[in-house]
């Protein structure tokens, strides 16, 4: 049996340990693998999987023993796999013990996802510690061939068309989340984002569109911009806001499999950071990026070359039009964003049957934790 460690520190509350939490679940799948997954933060952990208890140090769910990452950091055996999420560099006593073993330890450094050029040049590239004997590999997830793929459990696609295609299936979701279903001719919007300025003209766009629309928006997500816009402070889980045609809905945060969900059954998701933008992806419907935003504007080029990627598919004339939807939401241009959305979602049919075809290709090019599994076992021979 071959034994995973993945380490992970949570920085921007739930993007990191979204994805690690994905990656850990599907590589336990196989029974021939013991996965730990060491996290630094079990409250932020707790918030996308209510299973997961704040409080204890060492559990287990899923198949993954999950234990809390504190220092100073107690002796561990070295797993056969170690990986550390986004260069969060393991516990030095916990290294100093890697270089010890034999054979040693396949290391690897799970990189940020870009669509950048370079990513290609760079996947699975060793690189040598400066002053122990061992050897890291940079893993780049991306979306074509020759990167390291998306993380996309099995049968993803086929569960999301079983969804999408069966009325009551939806019906029951809308029930279990306390939701009515959706009116006749309505439309669904999932709303997750950084603070963002932008809010404010989508608000206005959706309330004055002449079709009514429902925005689900977990606790904490916008508030400002919604306080603002319904004059309130009650955002509550529950709270209803409305104002014209637009019908906001504040609700907890939903562990990943319910979201998943909540992204397969609305019209439009706006999405940010990572793991929501991937899984947005895989719902294979009309989508909003907000990329986590870096200092001296480094996330502009990756904006950049993701939407060449993306909208490779696409007429120019649509083109034109997304580009400058995400670029003004990326911006926080109120003004900006309210107009885009005016030329946007008379596109959305275009859209809708490109986001399928674009997820239809990213499946295409193979899933990441499968890669990652056949990268390590290949070292390890």
């Amino acid at each position: 049996m071959r034994s995973w460690d993945i380490f992970c520190t949570v920085v921007d509350n739930y993007g990191d340990i979204g994805v690690c939490w994905r990656l850990a679940r599907q590589l336990a799948l196989d029974p021939g693998r013991r996965v730990r997954l060491w996290v630094d933060d079990l409250a932020s952990f707790s918030r996308i999987c209510p299973e997961i208890a704040s409080d204890i140090n060492t559990q287990h769910n899923c198949g993954v023993d999950v234990r809390r990452w504190r220092e100073p950091f107690a002796a561990a055996e070295p797993a056969d796999v170690v990986i550390e999420a986004f260069a969060c560099d393991p516990p030095a006593n916990y290294v100093a013990a890697m270089a010890q073993r034999q054979p040693k330890p396949v290391w690897i450094n799970l990189e940020f996802l870009s669509a950048e050029n370079w990513v290609l040049g760079c996947h699975g590239l060793p690189s040598p510690h400066p002053t122990l004997p061992l050897m890291k590999y940079f893993f780049f997830p991306g979306f074509v061939k020759g990167t390291g793929g998306l993380l996309a459990e099995p049968g993803l696609v086929e569960s999301r068309e079983r969804f999408q295609r069966t009325a009551a299936g939806q019906a029951r979701y809308w029930h279990d989340l306390g939701l009515p279903a959706p009116r006749a001719g309505e439309y669904q919007v999932s709303l997750f984002c950084y603070p963002n300025g932008g809010v404010g003209g989508l608000l206005r766009a959706w309330a004055a569109g002449s079709a009514p629309l429902r925005c689900l928006v977990p606790e904490g997500i916008a508030t400002q911009a919604l306080s603002a816009f319904f004059d309130t402070e009650t955002l509550a889980p529950g709270s209803v806001l409305r104002k014209a045609g637009l019908e906001v809905r504040i609700f907890p945060f939903l562990g990943q499999d319910q979201y998943d969900r909540l992204l397969w059954a609305c019209d439009l998701n706006l999405v940010r950071g990572e793991d929501s933008f991937v899984r947005a992806q895989w719902a294979a419907r009309p989508m909003l990026w907000q990329i986590y935003p870096q200092a001296e504007g480094a996330h502009w080029p990756k904006l950049q070359a993701f939407l060449g990627l993306y909208c490779a598919g696409l007429p120019p004339e649509i083109t034109a039009v997304v580009t400058r939807f995400w670029l003004a939401w990326n911006k926080g241009d109120e003004a900006g964003v309210e107009s885009a959305w005016a030329e946007f979602w008379p596109y959305r049919l275009e859209l809708q049957a490109h986001a399928r075809l674009w997820s239809d290709q990213l499946a295409a090019s193979g899933d990441l934790a499968n890669k990652l599994a056949q990268f390590c076992e290949n070292l390890l021979k």
